[in-house]
């Protein structure tokens, strides 16, 4: 009897120890796969892969959907050969008693606007006012809200479109009775930039157009060279730009002022919209956005190159050392710019170096 008890106790004994042994591996393993983000404990992807939780902007960290009735969704839909244009939006959403505050930053992949007026509207609205251009050569822009870059001649359309990737960001409280603009957590304009890069290559290889060395973004993007003045004659700083007493009611942003992009945004003062943007673009990929937009004649007598001007907005393109540089203004219809854009788009190219493209104008 003793023998057989001990048996027993020796075999229970054996089996403690395997399944002690079994769950010191166990937590092991998953202590290893934490520390390697891998299952069980992958930390969520967005935008085709190109994001990771926790990998750096709040909007994508832990803390923004630590609170109670809190939340972190996306909604994709991946370019391919065949359909070369996507869609991701990822959506931060939390509410209490008082306040419900709402996060949407959403990226699209595909070709510039094929309507000429959707396209110059488009174009002023990534690459003009506060947005700075992208470091390293890279064709682009961000203001650290909005950003676009525009893919290699590969990923161009059938049609000969350039194709892009654009990013915008919004941030809301939404309170019984207002409602506030506020900080969608993307961590500023350099954050961006890696943002939309690591979008966009991850785009790239699901439209099968991928470059052999992915696009990086090594270098600082620069700062705006002032911020915004609401106290002058003179619209950004520009010789001949004088608003005279409308300037009483006015405020402009200087932007860009760089040999491949330039921009002056003047608003009517508190918010209540655009008075006119004016933007230079002479860098090679982002002047191809403007193909197909210019017409084939010079707009009006005088004016060097071809042109458009519509309604709302008034396009030229003219020869610049070697290269087009493309003059754009946009303003509602009810107000007569031409003179204001003869102005820029002469100033511009003595800028840098170019004959006038306006009438009036003159080389010194």
């Amino acid at each position: 009897m003793k023998q057989l008890m001990s048996g027993v106790r020796s075999r229970v004994r054996r089996r403690t120890a395997l399944v002690g042994g079994a769950v010191v591996v166990l937590v092991a393993a998953g202590l290893g796969t934490w520390a390697t983000d891998t299952w069980p404990f992958d930390k969520d992807t967005y935008c085709w892969g190109a994001w990771k939780e926790d990998s750096g902007p709040h909007f994508l960290s832990g803390e923004a959907i630590d609170e109670d009735n809190a939340g972190r969704t996306s909604k994709e839909t991946a370019p391919t050969p065949r359909r070369p244009q996507g869609r991701c939006t990822v959506s931060l959403h939390s509410e209490d008693a008082e306040v419900a505050e709402k996060t949407e930053v959403t990226v699209v992949y595909g070709p510039a606007p094929e309507d000429a007026a959707e396209r110059v509207e488009w174009i002023g609205g990534y690459l003009g006012d506060r947005a700075m251009p992208l470091p390293d050569g890279l064709p682009g822009a961000t203001d650290g809200k909005h950003a676009l870059l525009v893919l290699p001649k590969e990923c161009d359309t059938r049609d000969g479109r350039p194709t892009a990737v654009t990013l915008d960001a919004t941030a809301e409280s939404v309170y019984r009775d207002s409602t506030m603009s506020g900080d969608a957590g993307l961590g500023g304009s350099q954050s961006v930039a890696r943002l939309l890069v690591a979008v966009a290559n991850r785009a790239m290889e699901k439209a099968g157009c991928a470059p052999a060395k992915p696009l990086e973004v090594h270098s600082p993007i620069t700062t705006l060279p002032e911020e915004e003045e609401s106290f002058f004659t003179r619209a950004c700083r520009i010789r001949g730009l004088d608003l005279g007493d409308a300037a009483k009611e006015l405020e402009y942003q200087v932007g860009a002022v760089t040999r491949d992009l330039q921009s002056c945004s003047v608003r009517l003062r508190r918010g209540e919209g655009r008075y006119f943007d004016a933007l230079m673009v002479a860098q090679p990929r982002l002047a191809a956005l403007f193909d197909g937009v210019t017409g084939s004649k010079a707009p009006a007598r005088g004016w060097r190159g071809t042109g458009v001007f519509a309604d709302e907005y008034k396009v030229v393109r003219a020869g610049c050392a070697d290269r087009p540089l493309t003059v754009l203004m946009l303003a509602p219809s009810t107000r007569e710019t031409t003179p204001y854009f003869a102005t820029f788009a002469n100033a511009v190219a003595r800028r840098v170096g170019c004959a006038p493209i306006a009438p009036g104008g003159t080389d010194r």
